[in-house]
């Protein structure tokens, strides 16, 4: 029978606060949870931001509120940012004298050059011109962004010593993720062989900070030095890399599939891949990024892509931009604003899911994905798009019916840049009318958290399973209006939040759309745990789920003890640095199986031609 992934797991950080617990959905629709709903989420975020949380008052969630979601660039200051602009100095008499330590001399002396030893310096006298990088400090156009919450540092809680900030976000999102998943790792291990585990994780961009990529290309041109750490941090696939070493001690598939902004669905689509060809029974799926860095954003500003200070304020008539509602999709706005983000699930096959009791958020039909095909501008959108979004929705009527596909919405890519604002409005409102649905609900979470380049399929995926659990799609609320070039004949663009029923009954399935530079998209469709439990009870039956029900009983409530421990700042993050190390002497080798120290469980090696008819 066809496997079916099913969600049992959610972990990561990103601008509203931690994944698991579905805090950071909660911290987006703060203003309509009650005070007893929100009281835990409010405790877990002071307790991340390092402000006493004795007291929840109206004070400590006002600070709370200004140190998360969308609002005024922490990662550095835009008022203050370094640049060096080129010089050429001469003097009057053509001669220039300057004294430097001997060591800190050009191998190549240059011939204008004359050289006089004091002791350990030496005085240098330039006869001519000399060519010159002197240091400026400017305002930064963008003022805007969606960094983590205030004093959050994920490399405080392990030894994360010259760890790029993307690395951190990793360790932490996939230590949360496993913490949270209510029973132990090795409880997983048990039930499976060591290779029946895939690890999907990267970065579109990389890791850029000054602890890598940044840092060892910036070297030689600014005095500083190249550590041999940066190159290898620096990968893209890294986070998976930390998370197989460090976090899960994992041997199995491995790697990242990287599609600008919609990474993190095609690393979904290749772990739901591995479950349906039974080559994993889990699948750890993640990104983490941390793009908040003034030199990236410049080459994204100057692209003409993020939301400048002097456009918002032109919009609102302001003298002063409102960092708060700097990302307005579909509205009238100015760009998208750049987001820092770690967001990792655990898929696994539904038979596996069943067998420990895991909790189950939901399941992940399939993902689609497309390129553009031949167009102007490699930047430009294209038609890949509709593809995406027919098939997606065609296979939602397929599994739910006509009646139950309008009871779906749709997580936007909604960037909040006025070519996103057009084209994918265009894209959504044709489908929609194409398969009959009048008012489908359209929603776009970077309003809250910002664009996480590679991650950001994973903020609307994490965000889409708390509808499932409180009721309420988040609505787009930094905007008030539509703009009017906006395609929304068939669609709700949501300027507020949307009550679904109770744990969001009303709502069996939403699709997450994605569309990366250069042609990279991708639509996924995810249906709700209520939708995937009939599933489950129609392929194992009454008795079989009611045994289930009784594991996940335990399951549930051991999550709820750790969230609350989390809320309290017990936390420990999973770092297993230089332990059970495996070398050759831990192999032992047979025809049929090979079999590794630290695992319990052998590896079956292949005993089959898959060729045979044809050999």
């Amino acid at each position: 029978m066809t496997k079916i992934p099913v969600i049992v797991g959610l972990g990561g950080m990103n601008a509203a606060g931690r994944s698991s617990g579905f805090h950071s959905y909660k911290r987006m629709i703060a203003d309509i949870l009650s005070a007893e709903q929100m009281n835990s989420t409010w405790r877990d975020l002071a307790t991340r931001m390092g402000v006493s949380a004795q007291l929840i008052d109206d004070e400590l969630i006002q600070s709370i509120k200004q140190g998360t979601l969308v609002r005024r660039v922490e990662s550095f200051d835009p008022d203050h940012v370094l640049y060096q602009s080129k010089a050429t100095l001469s003097s009057q008499d053509g001669e220039i004298q300057f004294t430097l330590r001997k060591s800190k001399l050009p191998d190549q002396i240059p011939a204008h050059w004359q050289l006089e030893e004091q002791g350990s310096k030496v005085r240098v006298t330039v006869l001519g011109e000399l060519n010159a990088l002197l240091p400026e400090y400017n305002s930064y156009p963008v003022s805007s962004a969606a960094n983590i919450p205030s004093g959050f540092d994920p490399g405080a809680l392990y030894n994360a010593r010259f760890h790029p900030k993307g690395l951190m976000l990793s360790i932490y999102g996939a230590s949360d993720l496993i913490n949270s998943l209510g029973f132990d790792w090795t409880d997983v291990l048990n039930h499976i062989t060591p290779d029946q585990v895939s690890v999907y994780a990267g970065s579109s961009m990389g890791q850029i900070d000054e602890q890598s990529m940044l840092g060892m290309m910036a070297a030689p041109l600014t005095g500083g030095r190249v550590s041999s750490k940066m190159m290898a941090m620096s990968f893209a696939q890294m986070p998976a890399d930390f998370i197989n070493s460090y976090v899960l001690g994992s041997i199995g598939n491995t790697g990242t599939n990287m599609g600008a902004c919609a990474t993190f669905l095609y690393n979904l689509r290749q772990g739901l891949q591995d479950i349906h060809q039974g080559i994993a029974r889990v699948a750890i799926i993640g990104n983490a990024e941390a793009p908040v860095v003034a030199e990236l954003m410049e080459g994204y500003r100057v692209m003409g892509a993020l939301a400048e200070d002097k456009q918002l304020c032109a919009l609102d008539g302001s003298d002063q931009p409102d960092n708060r509602r700097a990302c307005r999709p579909f509205s009238d706005n100015a760009g998208f604003i750049m987001g820092e983000s770690s967001q990792f699930i655990c898929l696994m096959d539904d038979e596996l899911a069943i067998e420990l009791g895991a909790t189950i958020y939901g399941s992940v039909a399939d993902v689609f994905v497309n390129a553009d095909a031949n167009k102007k501008s490699i930047s430009a959108p294209g038609v890949g798009n509709y593809v995406t979004m027919a098939k997606a929705t065609a296979l939602a009527k397929a599994i739910l019916g006509e009646s139950g596909l309008k009871q779906t919405y749709v997580q936007a890519h909604g960037t909040g840049t006025p070519q996103n604002r057009v084209t994918e409005s265009h894209i959504i409102n044709e489908v929609a009318k194409t398969f009959g649905i009048e008012n489908w609900p359209v929603t776009a979470i970077k309003a809250y958290v910002g664009h996480s380049m590679g991650v950001a399929a994973g903020d609307q995926l994490i965000a889409s399973l708390g509808v499932w659990r409180y009721g309420y799609i988040p609505g787009i609320k930094t905007i008030d209006h539509i703009a009017d070039d906006v395609h929304c004949s068939n669609l709700n663009i949501l300027t507020d939040h949307q009550y679904m029923g109770e744990a969001g009954k009303n709502c069996q399935g939403v699709i997450i759309n994605a569309k990366g530079f250069g042609g990279n998209n991708a639509s996924a469709l995810v249906l709700s745990p209520t939708q995937t439990m009939n599933m489950l009870h129609n392929k194992y039956g009454e008795q079989r789920l009611a045994t289930y029900q009784a594991k996940n009983k335990d399951v549930q409530l051991r999550i709820q003890q750790v969230d609350q421990a989390a809320c309290q700042g017990d936390e420990p993050m999973i770092y297993e640095f230089g332990q059970a190390v495996m070398d050759s002497t831990d192999v032992t080798l047979s025809p049929q199986q090979l079999t590794l120290s630290q695992f319990a469980t052998a590896i079956p090696l292949p005993s089959e031609n898959p060729f045979k008819d044809y050999c």
